[in-house]
């Protein structure tokens, strides 16, 4: 039987608008940074505003922030009664939310104060992408975790995406144009650049280490919560209530 938003309860009232307000904040927080950053692009007259596209593109705060977007408006459907959803979402949405913690972690412990090679940085954007979504996400799976049919074992899945985005990096870094100091190199992040490392590589080779392990234990701990509230729950939950 499905459960209708009108009879739903408040907690899933509350999830409900709170998912639609962050995935429409997300969406203005990116188009809003896109857009002052053209303007400061273009008003310093770099040459190729494609590339510095690619690059803001190339930033794991924006893909996790796109990926928590999608995952938050599929679950806005999903509780209006749309899309039916099951396994395979919970792992994509175990997947959004990990990035999405590791992101404000991050952020807020090695890069708050550091202006970002994106452009100009727009202040409630900022917030929004490493901060208020971020919390949210976090929030949106603790409340909801017992409808979770996750494993240890997707933490291989997990994984896959932060991976691939490193290699993607580190391949790039060295080869694509900083445009705004004229260096031959550029990173989306200082702690990806060698050249901030005394150690160059091996400083770099540290850093992704470490939020390798943070990724994976922050998924861990998320599949443990949920794994022991869906044991303290009843097991009878159909998939039209697992929004």
């Amino acid at each position: 039987m499905t459960t209708s938003p009108t009879t739903a309860s408040p907690i899933r009232r509350v999830v409900l608008v709170g998912r639609a307000i962050i995935a429409i904040a997300i969406l203005a927080a990116v188009i809003g940074q896109l857009i002052t950053s053209v303007a400061f692009w273009t008003a310093r007259g770099d040459v190729s505003i494609p590339l510095d596209l690619l690059n803001f593109f190339s930033f794991f705060t924006i893909e996790s922030n796109v990926l928590a977007m999608v995952v938050l408006a599929l679950l806005v459907a999903a509780q209006l009664g749309r899309p039916r959803i099951g396994r395979r979402f919970d792992v994509l949405l175990l997947c959004a939310t990990t990035y999405m913690v590791v992101t404000g972690i991050v952020y807020n412990a090695l890069l708050r104060g550091i202006e970002l090679p994106q452009g100009a940085t727009l202040g409630w954007s900022n917030e929004v992408l490493h901060l208020i979504a971020p919390l949210w996400m976090l929030i949106d799976w603790l409340l909801t975790a017992g409808k979770r049919e996750v494993r240890f074992a997707d933490l291989r899945i997990v994984a896959i995406y932060p991976v691939l985005w490193l290699v993607y990096t580190l391949l790039r870094g060295p080869v694509t144009l900083d445009q705004a100091s004229g260096r031959s190199w550029w990173y989306p992040y200082p702690f990806l650049d060698p050249a901030t490392h005394a150690n160059g590589y091996a400083g770099v080779a540290v850093m992704c280490l470490i939020v390798a392990a943070t990724v994976l234990l922050g998924a861990a701990a998320l599949v443990a919560y949920a794994r022991s509230r869906r044991r303290s729950l009843a097991p009878r939950t159909t998939d039209a209530a697992r929004a």
